[in-house]
């Protein structure tokens, strides 16, 4: 057998490939259009004939009731994007520098960090004593850092970032520099993270993903509504939507009126459109590395 056959796929098999692969991008996102196309509908059709593909009225009056609250949406979209930027910058400091040292064989107490770090994924302290931490003795209630350090580091990221560095950054090329003169920060630096882009890449999608949709931690430290992100926002307004149609009527003609016209379900779907546009625009950089990152990072030589 000539060198290549082997991994040699055939047109008839590539066909098939392209085929499937298509069904399956095309499964994968019939969702999402449903959802847009459910968020433009009238409430009352929806009501009436159910989610269609078709509607038979086209309306925005739920992406109106959403952002009627003024700039309460574009001051929890501030929150959101100041959040996540800062969080995917302290998040990749802290993670990067954590998982460089323990993919040194060098360095001493390394077993010891690793030991500790895995412990973590398998047990924690729990809400309340986190809650404790953060609320009490770091004292960021209604603080922005109280939506930023609790999800800053995890270990997860971290064993991800160690195996790219194990794997992609062998000892000799940090040993050359340091023979070159450059200290153990300027090679980390200079030689590390330059060629350590795929993991990089991942690790801050991971953190923005867990930045963007985390609405945990604005439940617990946040009071005031200055600091609300969005995620939280959006849940709070569709809680209140379900609340009104629960809770209203009860024999009052006008106000059963008013409920008839509420967009509670398009608004539902106004929702998740408003959530997952940003993070949508957002993957595609992420992309060109991602696939390499997670395959270099989860294979050992």
């Amino acid at each position: 057998m000539k060198q290549g056959e082997f991994n040699k796929i055939k047109k008839g098999t590539d066909c098939v490939f392209h085929i499937l692969f298509i069904l399956v991008a095309v499964l994968c996102l019939t969702p999402l259009v449903f959802v847009f196309i459910i968020s433009f509908s009238e409430e009352h059709s929806v009501m009436v004939n159910g989610y269609s593909f078709h509607p038979e009225a086209w309306s925005t009056d739920a992406y109106q009731f959403v952002f009627q609250s003024g700039g309460q949406v574009m001051n929890a979209l501030r929150v959101s994007v100041t959040v996540t930027v800062l969080g995917v910058m302290v998040g990749m400091c802290l993670t990067c520098s954590y998982a460089y040292v323990l993919s040194r064989r060098r360095f001493r107490y390394r077993n010891l960090f690793t030991k500790i770090l895995v412990v973590t994924m398998f047990f924690n302290g729990g809400l309340v004593a986190t809650y404790l931490v953060v609320a009490n003795f770091l004292h960021l209630k209604n603080n922005i850092l109280a939506l930023i350090l609790p999800i800053a580091v995890t270990p997860f990221n971290i064993m991800v970032m160690r195996t790219f560095y194990t794997v992609s950054v062998p000892e000799a090329l940090v040993e050359s520099a340091r023979i070159d003169g450059a200290t153990q920060f300027q090679a980390f630096t200079r030689i590390v993270l330059p060629i350590s882009k795929p993991g990089l890449a991942t690790i801050a999608l991971f953190l923005t993903l867990e930045y963007w949709n985390d609405w945990k931690n604005a439940l617990l430290y946040i009071d005031t509504k200055d600091l609300y992100p969005l995620q939280y926002l959006l849940m709070k307004i569709e809680r209140n939507i379900e609340f009104i149609a629960q809770s209203g009527g009860r024999g009052n003609m006008g106000l059963d009126s008013a409920l008839s016209r509420l967009p509670s379900e398009t608004a539902k779907m106004a929702v998740v459109v408003i959530a997952i546009i940003p993070i949508a625009c957002a993957y595609p950089f992420f992309q060109r590395f991602f696939v390499a990152g997670l395959t270099i990072g989860s294979v050992k030589e």
